[in-house]
């Protein structure tokens, strides 16, 4: 029983019906309340978002054992090294002329060796420098070239190295010097070689050879006078630049008739001039005689200075 003696009173379904919009905003506004009070993490922005990660230092090139001290560096992301002469004892301040060099190759893990000390400490005792770069098994291929390239520039522009180097080619090496020497015979004082390869078909065949070039074979052989020292002389013989070598009469992994002796010939036939060392009885091997060779020196030393 109420005391007021009446029944309760209940609103109306028409007022509900007005109150209920209000009702659900207060609620949507203490949600929302409750929602900012809740930590957000920031969001990065649009530029912090775009940044790439930073970038690894350059890796440093993988040092070598070489046969005297020297500097190790990369060129063009290829190891590279030299071993200076020491300065002369008479400099002046006077502008100093361009630094005489021999260019090795190939210039792979083992190589240079102890093999060449004699001869690399006779050279640096006539203030000659020794330098080279490893273009990996490219067997005189363009790439390679390229990278050969690239270290000539470097020390020619950046330390002042002489434009025309001595290139000195033992074995498989030969084949990247020559290759090179056929596109700048402006930039070559003369070539040695130590049983140098010349001649693809011969070592390491166009089978092996061909990926180096980014070619088949098939295609190797098409395109072969543009590539195969042995056919590529007459720029060189155009500027009469020397050659010399060294190789046995029995080298069957390089053999001396399809190489040495074939550049010998062909290269006189084209006007130029080649002195060609033949040791009896030797072959590919590690004969001191191929390294400590007086004619081998002597013809360096005569075309790597002024």
């Amino acid at each position: 029983m109420h005391l007021s003696g009446r029944p309760p009173r209940f609103a109306s379904r028409p007022a509900l019906a007005l109150a209920a919009p209000a009702l659900l905003a207060a609620c949507s506004f203490l949600t929302s309340c409750a929602r900012i009070t809740a930590p957000v993490a920031p969001l990065p922005s649009a530029s912090a978002a775009a940044l790439p990660p930073p970038a690894p230092p350059p890796a440093a090139p993988k040092a070598k054992a070489l046969p005297l001290p020297g500097e190790q560096f990369t060129v063009a992301g290829r190891h590279a090294f030299l071993i200076p002469a020491p300065p002369a004892s008479n400099a002046t301040a006077a502008p100093a002329a361009p630094k005489p060099w021999v260019w090795y190759a190939p210039t792979l893990p083992p190589y240079p060796g102890n093999e060449e000390r004699w001869l690399i400490e006779r050279l640096l005792a006539a203030g000659v420098a020794i330098a080279g770069i490893d273009v990996g098994e490219s067997y005189g291929a363009p790439a390679g070239r390229a990278h050969f390239t690239a270290l000539h520039d470097h020390l020619v522009r950046t330390r002042g190295y002489a434009p025309k180097p001595v290139l000195l080619g033992r074995s498989r090496g030969g084949l990247q010097l020559l290759a090179w020497a056929a596109d700048h015979p402006d930039r070559v004082a003369a070539f040695a070689g130590i049983y140098p390869v010349c001649n693809l078909a011969s070592y390491p065949g166009l089978a092996k050879a061909a990926p180096a070039f980014g070619l088949t074979a098939d295609q190797l052989a098409d395109s072969l006078a543009a590539h195969n020292p042995v056919d590529r002389l007459a720029p060189l013989a155009a500027a009469r630049v020397p050659l010399f070598a060294i190789h046995g009469d029995v080298d069957k992994l390089v053999p001396l008739e399809n190489n040495s002796a074939l550049v010998r010939d062909r290269y006189t036939a084209l006007g130029g001039t080649m002195e060609l060392v033949i040791p009896a009885g030797q072959g590919h091997n590690l004969w001191p005689g191929f390294f400590q060779s007086p004619e081998l020196l002597a013809f360096v030393l005569r075309h790597s200075r002024p």
